[in-house]
């Protein structure tokens, strides 16, 4: 009989320790979820893997290539020239950046950078300041929306209307402009277009002002942003970030500065960098960076040379219609460049310049004629997005949004 009850005894402790070790495996039980790829917050087709434990975040997972179109291998089988489109549809909140910069990064494989005219580089910078005014607002209003700031949404898009506006006087087109030609322009400024340029200006940073009051010292908004999402200086280094995500980070540096392009040397303007690197300095930085870019469009006005906008060399650009007509030589330079496009060197070159997220990079390898044998694109919302799954983790879910919000990508650019 002992041992009979000795028995039961023992399988009732064990059916007690079991009960309280399933328990114990329900109440610390991680949980799997999928944030996106079709998600407000996510800003795109992004996928966040996440594990969490409650509310908090043990691992993330990011998942991207949902929007993937292959933009470097179909560059492989156009010219140059007709590759630029393309570059549009990169980050497509600054087409007109997109377009400067792989423009640059072709003229530097053909050795004709340095003969650009003045005039042109002006304009140019002017597009690339346009842009990243208008990328920064749109990435403020959003950010602000997604932690519960609606106000300021409008704000931002009211202004950034009259930016369109201006795109579609300037190119012909508001989103997808290609205004912008290897040794050149499509075609210079309308008539008008500068007064109305000078005009946004002096409007433009009363609305920022307003932002400012809205946002900065605004209790929900530093409570959702302050001490969250914190980039220390060296991981930002580690992990490539480039754009206000890196000097968010209390890294001064921005390619405009370290190494000059167009005729930014010829313009004072500050780079503003933070100290903590969480999500509120970086939405310090973008905020005065458009501060930043206006004075740099206030000094293109002052001194905006006249003279040509394109190259004067029938082997790089388009002669004009009445020298095609008239001239054999220009007929048969036209007929080259449509059919064959420009006659690259043998060789390789990559050219970065400061975009709205970032480092825009392209590199490319010739092995002669029109058309690039390999070309790789550095997408600065790509490189940046790599840091989440070493930041989202500690942090609670509501956090994701406003870490995701500071980091501002597109994933047009992201998938390629």
């Amino acid at each position: 009989m002992a041992a009979v009850k000795d028995i039961e005894v023992s399988d009732s402790a064990a059916r007690s320790a079991i009960a309280l070790n399933e328990l114990q495996d329900v109440q610390g039980e991680k949980m799997t979820l999928n944030m996106g790829p079709s998600h407000p917050a996510t800003h795109g087709v992004l996928r966040l893997s996440l594990e969490l434990d409650g509310e908090i975040i043990i691992k993330a997972v990011p998942e991207v290539g949902y929007l993937h179109r292959g933009d470097e291998k179909i560059a492989e089988n156009m010219t140059y020239s007709q590759f630029l489109p393309y570059t549009d549809r990169l980050d497509y909140l600054a087409p007109l950046a997109n377009n400067v910069a792989y423009a640059l990064a072709v003229e530097k494989l053909l050795g004709v950078d340095n003969k650009l005219p003045e005039r042109c580089q002006y304009i140019r910078v002017i597009c690339c300041e346009l842009a990243r005014i208008s990328a920064h607002l749109l990435g403020l209003g959003a950010y602000a929306m997604d932690v519960g700031a609606l106000t300021v949404f409008l704000h931002t898009f009211n202004e950034r209307e009259k930016i369109y506006n201006l795109i579609e006087a300037l190119t012909g087109a508001r989103l997808t402009t290609s205004y912008t030609r290897i040794g050149g322009l499509s075609r210079d400024l309308p008539e008008g277009w500068t007064s109305e340029l000078e005009k946004f200006n002096s409007e433009i940073l009363s609305a920022v002002s307003e932002a400012d009051k809205l946002l900065t010292r605004n209790k929900i908004f530093l409570d959702r942003t302050k001490d969250v999402g914190v980039i220390t200086k060296q991981e930002a280094i580690d992990f490539g970030l480039t754009g206000p995500n890196l000097r968010g980070s209390n890294v001064e540096y921005d390619l405009r500065k370290a190494q000059p392009y167009l005729v930014y040397d010829h313009f004072d303007f500050d780079i503003p960098y933070g100290e903590v690197g969480d999500c509120y300095d970086r939405y310090l930085i973008r905020m005065e960076e458009i501060r930043q870019s206006v004075r740099i469009l206030d000094q293109c006005l002052a001194k905006l040379p006249k003279g040509p906008v394109n190259i004067d060399d029938g082997k790089i650009l388009l002669p004009e219609k009445q020298k095609v007509l008239s001239s054999m030589e220009e007929l048969i330079h036209q007929f080259m460049l449509v059919t064959q496009g420009q006659n690259a060197p043998v060789g390789e070159i990559y050219f970065g310049a400061e975009n709205p997220k970032g480092e825009l990079g392209f590199y490319i390898n010739s092995k002669g004629g029109g058309v690039p044998y390999r070309m790789k694109i550095r997408a600065p919302s790509f490189v940046n997005l790599s840091i989440l799954e070493h930041l989202l983790p500690g942090h609670m879910m509501s956090d994701i949004v406003a870490i995701l919000g500071s980091l501002d990508f597109v994933m047009g650019e992201c998938d390629r």
